[in-house]
């Protein structure tokens, strides 16, 4: 059983797409994945047709069992949906004296056996609903828009990961330059220190590709909305990446 924590502190680095697309890929090539949304505007569901009454918060609130909550979005892929009322929980668990930041773990403990992957979608910003999704993973892929400043803001999430280490085992497995377009100098450029910095953790970019930003349109992944676009080959070779390492 793998936790893999698709997260950020920047917004806008295509964290959803990511993650989405990763657990879609994934189920396809016949693992079990559970998708956890925990972003307070629910993206992860939208991007795949469903719209849903309870969720993450309902399940760890006791409103609602896990199974009750569960949706089936495409054969061996499920959803436990984000929205709104994320925003209840991450006040509930801002007034817990000791132990906050397990909530979720804690929470979904009993779910472990059942799914080859969690992959759990975060939101942007650094705060109690971020660092519960930290403590519940043992991986984190970090999504980085190929834009200036983006070398400096992957360096200041990695200190907030070492905070995180303390107390929790993570490791930050993959890192996913996106948004690369050769057309750009600048892209190249960053690309390069991102190599220079992060050489063993550097997954091959996701290009800039219009297909990626329709599909949710549609409640698609990339696979099915666009199969043979340059978005779901890259896709594709992030989810065979991600396979390859299921033993180390």
């Amino acid at each position: 059983m793998r936790k893999i924590a698709v997260a950020l502190s920047k917004g806008g680095v295509g964290k959803t797409t990511t993650a989405v697309n990763l657990a879609a890929g994934l189920a396809q090539l016949g693992r079990r994945v559970l998708l956890l949304d925990m972003d307070t505007q629910g993206q992860a569901g939208k991007m795949l047709g469903v719209q849903a009454s309870v969720g993450v918060a309902e399940v760890v609130n006791g409103d609602s069992s896990v199974d009750e909550a569960l949706i089936e979005v495409r054969p061996n892929l499920w959803l436990l949906p984000g929205g709104r009322a994320l925003g209840g929980l991450k006040r509930t668990i801002d007034r817990k004296e000791y132990g906050g930041e397990r909530t979720l773990a804690e929470a979904f403990d009993s779910i472990d056996s059942t799914y080859d992957y969690i992959i759990v979608d975060t939101a942007p910003g650094w705060d109690v609903l971020t660092v519960n999704a930290l403590f519940l993973v043992g991986e984190v892929l970090a999504p980085v828009a190929l834009e200036v400043m983006a070398l400096q803001g992957l360096l200041d999430f990695t200190q907030n990961l070492d905070a995180i280490r303390r107390y929790h085992d993570l490791l930050l497995r993959y890192i996913v330059p996106t948004f690369f377009d050769r057309r750009v100098r600048k892209s190249e450029e960053i690309l390069r220190q991102l190599q220079a910095h992060f050489a063993g953790q550097l997954c091959s970019p996701i290009r800039y590709n219009v297909r990626l930003s329709e599909a949710p349109g549609y409640g698609q992944s990339i696979y099915e909305y666009a199969a043979s676009s340059t978005g779901a080959e890259d896709y594709r070779a992030l989810t065979e990446r991600a396979i390859q390492d299921e033993q180390s």
